[in-house]
């Protein structure tokens, strides 16, 4: 073994330095290097998994190939990683304490049943996952659990079983003999996710990797982890809610537009695979302050709820609360509304929320939010039938938005009977013969007197 030394490594994006930097030269953060021993001139731990020296091609050479994907066997974790596991493939999965990370990677190995699966703990016995798996009520024959932290003897059973997929939980808990740092460290999850990395490549196993995250949501462990990995997913969702939303980061083998969307219960999660119908209020009952927007999230439309409440300030200084839309976004809408349509709105308190405890960046939910605060303020309902997909410019103008296609499908499924969107669109390529009515608007005054007169 090399001599062991001590240097200092940047939090942010793994630049090493012989000493301690107020700033870092690679990314320009300040105050992120940090020292860390147990370096030495090689890793004493790490398998060998030799193969032939590869040579350089011409790229037209290469012949273009689809990519071998091995099915999950769980729909919304294949749509979000662009079709199934890609063999080879290093997959890390990060989300807060208790948000549901171990049993969906439970899950995907007692759900491919036709594959040889090894599921590593460095925290939990394997009577605690037999527990889990009990709870899942699934087939765990071809499911093999180990409870090791030490990378070398995790490569030892990895040499000996030879399984068709890694999953290993956490990668924070994992150590090398080489490195004299404790677990978690810098080095020690920079060391450990390499040799990862080299086993999937090598012998064309897909490794699965559960991380954790930090206060700020990040995730835990130098950035190069990120880096190193083929695919980021993050798990997310209130644990007020029982939705839990994986979201692609980056993803070398597919977009990161997808979402997939699962439902927290107690014999695990299951798919939300129609979530228009869990995310919109099935009570006949008409409400003011409440409005239906078409949105899109990756290729997915689906139909969700905005509640709107607003009401006088009580203590002079007006209030603005959103829950799963922009703070600022808000803002700029109110705004809006009070220069161009007239709404003084300055001196209420304004609530806004999306159902479900889901987060959404479209823009076309825009118009549908100034119905709901304009319905809560006028206290008219907006009709239980009506959706909305446009986005609202600062100007006061009704703006198209993208795939409207696919939204009025979506809504026209759902038996929604009048869709209002922006007047800018042109054909809108639809069946002859269809059950929506769509309400074309170029202006926010149109649209609010079409709605409340």
């Amino acid at each position: 073994m090399g001599k062991t030394k001590s240097i200092f490594v940047c939090t942010n994006c793994g630049m090493e330095a012989p000493k301690w930097i107020g700033r870092c030269p690679s990314c320009g953060q300040w105050n992120t290097f940090r020292e860390v021993t147990g370096f030495s001139g090689r890793t004493s731990g790490s398998k060998s998994f030799s193969r032939n020296m590869a040579e350089p091609f011409r790229l037209s050479e290469v012949s273009p190939e689809r990519l071998p994907r091995l099915d999950t066997r769980i729909g919304e974790l294949n749509r979000v990683l662009g079709g199934g596991l890609v063999k080879g493939s290093v997959v890390l999965i990060g989300g807060e304490p208790g948000i549901g990370k171990s049993t969906l990677a439970l899950q995907v190995a007692l759900a491919m049943n036709d594959l040889k699966v090894l599921y590593i703990s460095g925290e939990e016995s394997v009577e605690q996952i037999r527990m889990r798996a009990d709870r899942l009520k699934a087939g765990s024959d071809h499911c093999y659990v180990l409870s090791e932290v030490l990378l070398e003897n995790i490569f030892s059973h990895l040499e000996k079983l030879k399984p068709d997929v890694v999953i290993v939980d956490s990668v924070q808990t994992l150590q090398d003999e080489g490195n004299e740092s404790s677990p978690g460290s810098i080095s020690q999850i920079r060391d450990c996710a390499a040799q990862l990395l080299k086993f999937g490549k090598e012998t064309g196993t897909p490794v699965l990797l559960i991380g954790h995250i930090t206060k700020d949501g990040s995730l835990a462990g130098p950035k190069i982890l990120e880096h190193i990995v083929d695919t980021v997913l993050l798990f997310e969702g209130d644990q007020q809610y029982f939705f839990r939303i994986l979201r692609a980061a980056k993803n070398r083998f597919g977009a990161t537009t997808e979402l997939g969307i699962f439902e927290m219960l107690h014999e695990g999660l299951r798919e939300v695979k129609n979530p228009s119908e869990v995310l919109i209020n099935t009570n006949n009952e008409e409400l003011s302050g409440i409005s239906v927007a078409a949105t899109i999230d990756g290729i997915r439309p689906f139909l969700i709820e905005v509640q709107a409440l607003v009401s006088t300030a009580a203590y002079g200084i007006p209030q603005r609360v959103s829950s799963g839309y922009d703070l600022r976004k808000l803002n700029m809408l109110l705004a809006v509304l009070e220069r161009r349509a007239g709404f003084k709105l300055a001196v209420r308190d304004v609530f806004l929320n999306l159902a479900g405890g889901l987060r959404v960046t479209d823009p076309a939910i825009d118009l549908a939010v100034i119905a709901a605060i304009l319905s809560s303020s006028l206290d008219k309902t907006v009709g239980k039938k009506r959706c909305f997909s446009a986005e609202v410019s600062l100007s006061g103008e009704i703006r198209p938005v993208s795939r409207i296609e696919s939204r009025i499908r979506e809504a026209e499924r759902l038996g929604f009977d009048e869709i209002m969107i922006s007047a800018a669109h042109g054909r809108i390529n639809l069946p002859a013969k269809k059950d929506i009515v769509m309400v074309k608007v170029n202006r926010l005054e149109e649209a609010v007197k079409l709605l409340f007169g």
